[in-house]
């Protein structure tokens, strides 16, 4: 089974399957991940620090352009991967073309999925999911002032 919208490949499936076998929590967040920052970092690491392997979906190029405006992504969704994947936190990095990671988190079904507190419980997609297939749904505090919109905002003189 895979997702028509997610680059999701046969090693990633399988090594979910694994861990799952192996007793390893996975967790599981996403986002556009567009200008890398310090409250991206704060949220990949308390992300991690839920289980033993983190996978972070981002958004596809088509994907943050339809949500942000023809202006975005301002880094290409190879770079956005390659930066994550260089960081302590994060294990695996997946790409997902539809709006919402729907699709990807009912494919993996991480043990948790996190989210900024920004996210209302109810607003947090593949909830559901996850809390049915007895997972649990993490909203971690976010770093004030710390937004690609708010860098954006002050690099515009706004």
């Amino acid at each position: 089974m895979s997702s028509p919208g997610a680059r999701v490949d046969a090693r990633l499936l399988e090594d979910r399957a694994a861990w799952r076998r192996a007793g390893t929590r996975v967790v599981l967040t996403n986002g556009c991940f567009d200008l890398l920052h310090a409250g991206h970092v704060e949220l990949l690491e308390q992300a991690r620090g839920h289980g033993g392997v983190l996978i972070v979906a981002i958004n596809s190029d088509a994907s943050v352009r339809r949500l942000k405006g023809e202006a975005r992504p301002l880094i290409p969704e190879a770079e956005r991967a390659e930066l994550l994947l260089g960081l302590e936190a994060v294990d695996r990095v997946v790409v997902f073309d539809e709006d919402t990671p729907l699709e990807l988190v009912r494919l993996l079904l991480p043990d948790v999925l996190v989210k900024g507190a920004d996210w209302g419980p109810d607003n947090i997609v593949g909830s559901d999911s996850v809390l049915a297939s007895g997972g649990e749904v993490v909203r971690v505090p976010l770093v004030a002032g710390r937004s690609t919109s708010a860098i954006l905002e002050r690099i515009r003189g706004k």
